[in-house]
């Protein structure tokens, strides 16, 4: 009894670990598109290139 106790509670570490290490994993990969957005709108503006605004309603244009 013993034993199948601690497999389990093995397992379900291994699980947690698991879980954790694709959260960091999607973490890091969010992070990197994060930079290079924010490397592009650099390159953007020192190029004199306006900012994107898709997806952004506070930087509609128009007024209708």
């Amino acid at each position: 009894m013993n034993e199948k106790t601690e497999t389990g509670q093995q397992s379900r570490k291994e699980a947690i670990e698991a879980q954790a290490k694709l959260r960091r994993e999607r973490a890091a990969e969010k992070l990197r598109e994060n930079l290079g957005r924010r490397k592009q709108q650099v390159r953007a503006r020192r190029s004199g290139q306006a900012d994107e605004t898709n997806g952004l309603p506070a930087a509609k244009l128009d007024e209708s």
